[in-house]
């Protein structure tokens, strides 16, 4: 008792191996004793140590995380040119300008992702009040009161307030599976273990959060708030950085070039026109605000996080629910999934696979909880009541359990222990009726299962003038206490070392393994001792139990290898069990498992090649998990990670999309994760990669289609001001394409359907920028397009005689035509638009098209737009040339698109 509170919250003492020592020590060391503290003494404690519970993380205000929404590239160049055209008194230009920003602002505070509450969730964990013995005596109190010292006494259905030390246990079983990813409750024992065992299996200690399912004991208080394993989660998740997503860091990276292009041309054209071309001051800075203005893709930032909630929508339909918006595009970056086995790649329900009586090894088929399948020896079929062994196996099996089977509408559950059930739905398979066999069978006695002895035993009534005792447990212990075997209803000679032998093989392939075991006794006996059933039983056969892997899942994991993904399990289960399921899933590095332990020795510059050559990694710790993304990240990869435990959070937390348990899930595991799946499927993973991939692809193809538009606007500025000729568009006829028609025709994109393709190719670098080598091409050739459709009809129109508004209106309306047609090329980027799904659109592309061009009609001919925007009314013969511009743009567009594919050039 000799740390400060300053160590013991801050962990610079390292706390002793409690489970490796025995009880008695623990409780000198602790100055404590069985009948517990006095009141003095804890509050002395109290003092020293502080209150059990874990701080809750703050959060950003609603100010705050509205002005970060400020805090963008583009926003700070928009802001100076209403800043600029204020100054000059043009303050029509400048609310349109200040409404182009606001809006963005507001669409992306709307987008923001919620407070980070993993922290919050977790010390919701701790369990709200405590039985424990003072001075003597049974008090309940606030969990927040106990104090290192302290005697807690646990019973089934409670939650752990503390890390403790056990030391009086009866049959206690307490699932961990949100602290260590075990999937099964973990019977607990006095004795201690090896200090350096994984958290997994130290049975002499109970850890806080985890909850009892049978059983009762009495503890003491080892370690409270921060000190405990939970809490010692709680500061690794608040020291882990999340990561920016691929795509903010190349919008960041390219929104920084952009703006460095834009502000150093117009430097250059207000600099020419000052002193080469001699405008007045006023004049140039209103032209250098209009080539801003038209150069900036205003609309850009709204459409980026439209089609990312668009995205989010798709993928919530696919049961992937999406915390953060940006995880949408992540995920189609992905190059390796890191994910937990139970209840993701697996259903989380066991089933009996195999039962080997001496007549025969039999084969059950049946996944999960439904009561549905048969029984096999090698390639034949059996029927169950034509063998007397397996009927005697799994009658055994059903009476030696306390589980039940329910259905209801067509859906089974299991209530009890998951191995008792397993057995249950095998009776029902083979024909038993699990309510009536124990009605038939009373149960007189029992000894419940016990950790040290490893067996459950029931005393049963039976026909006749015998009892029936059934016992089933670990193959090493019941083997032990037999004497014979059941061969064909017939009692013979027992050999235990080829049964030890046969329950190691089955164990190797990943199978959890009971044996089942039965003894006749005389039908007056009404009580069940130990003595009874050390010796003297007969046994009946081994049953071997799997988690199945869910058939999606092994259909989902395909098809990530095939696009390019790799998957690597990392599970708290046996290493065993853990190859198993990988070798079924078709996982390439399965020969070497990688443990907890094994990865706590290894050297930071062998990590790398470990993960290249071992796709499993088994009893691994929260660190362990942590590093293994975090040196996948070092590599350059782009990780997911799922889980559904505390123990998980923070990788889930630090990996580029974590990926929570919606069902079976923590609320810690759900609070630091990207994404929660609904369903608790792997398969929904996929889907949502797929989804991702076709975001990405949209995404494209929206920045695509605007950044030529404002290249082409841009161009035409700069012509006007070197050329000392009339700027064709003006500034607030600029804002409107960019914020109107771009953004409505560039949305429609973002409802494109899923190449065909896109689970084929493998994952984009994650270095990868958005300007990529195509993009550039594409920009640069369609603003030239552009600049000439916009020039070209400007010019002709003065050239007839028309006044400068009637051609400014006719080049924008040339400007908007084009973006129609052109809409329709950039939709395919990897085929000819040349086909009748082509040239008809989906339902958003017409309906697009639609409204922009109503709108378009509204701004030419209504007087109030032609107030606001200097427009003019466009004739017919006008109208049908600029719609044959806009014709000529996609035919040219598309002999590109031909040459290039022709040579080899792809997107």
């Amino acid at each position: 008792m000799s740390r400060t509170k300053s160590e013991t919250r801050t962990g610079a003492a390292d706390p002793p191996a409690w489970h490796g020592i025995q009880a008695e020590e623990v409780l000198r060391r602790l100055d404590s004793r069985p009948e517990g503290l006095t009141p003095d003494e804890a509050g002395a404690r109290l003092d020293t140590y502080g209150r059990n519970r874990l701080e809750r993380q703050a959060s950003r205000s609603l100010l705050r995380r509205f002005l970060s929404q400020f805090n963008n590239t583009l926003i700070y160049v928009l802001l100076a040119a209403a800043g600029i055209t204020a100054l000059m008194d043009h303050w029509l230009d400048t609310q349109v300008i200040l409404a182009v920003v606001l809006l963005n602002v507001i669409i992306g505070f709307l987008q923001e992702n919620k407070a980070e509450k993993a922290l919050r969730a977790i010390s919701d964990m701790l369990a709200p009040q405590a039985a424990v013995v003072r001075d003597g005596q049974r008090r309940t109190l606030s969990a927040e009161e106990l104090v290192p010292g302290d005697i807690v006494l646990l019973e089934a259905g409670e939650r752990i307030p503390a890390d403790l030390r056990l030391f009086d246990v009866k049959n206690l079983q307490v699932q961990e599976a949100a602290l260590t990813g075990e999937s099964a409750p973990v019977p607990k024992e006095v004795t201690p273990q090896a200090e350096d065992c994984p958290l997994a299996e130290r049975a002499s200690m109970g850890y806080a959060s985890t909850l009892v399912t049978a059983g009762q004991a009495s503890g003491v208080v080892v370690a409270t708030a921060a000190d405990t394993e939970i809490g010692r989660i709680g500061r690794m998740l608040a020291e882990v950085q999340t990561l920016t997503t691929p795509l903010l860091r190349q919008m960041a990276r390219f929104a920084h070039l952009l703006t460095f292009l834009i502000l150093s041309l117009s430097a250059l054209v207000f600099a020419f026109g000052l002193l080469v071309r001699d405008y007045e001051l006023a004049t140039i800075f209103i032209s250098v605000v209009s080539l801003t203005v038209a150069a900036i893709p205003e609309g850009l930032p709204t459409v980026l996080t439209i089609t990312l909630a668009i995205g989010v929508q798709r993928m919530a339909q696919r049961n992937a629910i999406i915390r953060h918006l940006p995880a949408v595009e992540t995920l189609g970056a992905l190059s390796v999934i890191c994910s937990d086995k139970t209840g993701t790649l697996t259903r989380n329900e066991m089933t009996l696979r195999q039962l080997d009586t001496a007549a025969a090894s039999l084969q059950v088929t049946g996944t999960g909880y439904t009561a549905e399948g048969t029984f096999y020896h090698g390639e034949q079929e059996l029927r169950p009541d034509e063998n007397p062994d397996l009927l005697t196996a799994l009658r055994a099996g059903v009476l030696c359990s306390d589980a039940d089977l329910h259905e209801k509408a067509r859906h089974w559950t299991v209530g009890g222990d998951p191995m008792e059930g397993a057995l249950l739905v095998a009776a029902v398979k083979a024909g038993l009726t699990p309510r009536q066999e124990r009605a038939t069978h009373a149960r007189l006695d029992y000894i419940p299962f016990d950790p040290v002895n490893r067996y459950m035993a029931t005393l049963n009534a039976s026909e006749g003038s015998t009892a029936l005792i059934c016992v089933k447990g670990a193959p090493e212990r019941i083997l032990d206490m037999c004497s014979h075997q059941l061969e064909s209803g017939r009692t013979e000679d027992f050999d235990p070392d080829h049964w030890h032998e046969r329950a190691g093989e089955m164990a190797r392939q990943g199978q959890r393994v009971i044996a089942l075991a039965i003894r006749s006794v005389e039908s007056g006996t009404a009580t069940l001792n130990e003595a009874d059933v050390e010796t003297g039983l007969t046994f009946v056969a081994l049953a071997g139990l799997i988690d199945p892997p869910r058939e999606e899942a092994l259909t989902a994991v395909a098809e990530c290898r095939e696009a390019g993904i790799g998957v690597k399990m990392i599970t708290g289960d046996h290493p065993a069990t853990a190859r198993a399921i990988a070798e079924q899933f078709g996982l390439p590095n399965t020969q070497k498992v990688v443990t907890g332990r094994d990865l706590d020795r290894l050297p930071a510059d062998e990590l790398g090649q470990v993960l290249e050559d071992s796709d499993v990694f088994a009893r691994t710790t929260p660190e362990n998990k942590l590093r293994l993304v975090e040196a996948l990240q070092a590599q350059g990869r782009i990780v997911a990670m799922t889980g559904d435990g505390a123990n998980d959070a923070p990788a889930l937390k630090r990996a580029d999309v974590g990926i929570a348990m919606g069902q079976k899930g923590t609320a810690a595991a759900r609070e630091a994760a990207a994404m929660v799946l609904a369903d608790d499927n792997f398969a929904s993973i996929a889907h949502a990669v797929r989804e991702g991939r076709t975001v990405y692809d949209n995404l494209k193809k929206a920045i695509a289609f605007m950044l030529p538009v404002n290249g082409g606007e841009s161009l035409g500025i700069v012509i006007a001001i070197l050329t000392g000729a009339t700027m064709p568009v003006t500034p607030l006829q600029i804002l409107w394409v960019n914020m109107v028609s771009s953004i409505g025709l560039a949305l429609a994109l973002a409802f494109e359907p899923t190449e065909p393709d896109v689970m084929k190719r493998p994952p984009r670098p994650a270095a990868e920028p958005i300007l990529t080598g195509f993009l550039a091409w594409r920009v640069l050739f369609v603003s030239l397009l552009f600049l000439l459709g916009i020039f070209g009809m400007f010019e002709l129109a003065l050239q007839r005689g028309a006044e400068v508004e009637e051609a400014r209106t006719l080049a924008i309306n040339t400007l908007v035509v084009m973006e129609i047609f052109y809409l329709f090329s950039i939709r395919y980027l990897h085929r000819t638009s040349f086909s009748l799904r082509g040239l008809l659109g989906t339902p958003a592309i017409l309906l697009s098209i639609s409204g922009v061009t109503a709108l378009q009609f509204l701004f030419t001919y209504a007087p109030f737009m032609q107030v606001i925007f200097d427009t003019r009314p466009v004739r017919l013969q006008e109208g049908l040339l600029v719609v044959a511009c806009g014709a000529g743009l996609l035919v040219i567009l598309e002999l590109e698109k031909a040459i290039r594919h022709r040579l080899g050039w792809h997107v």
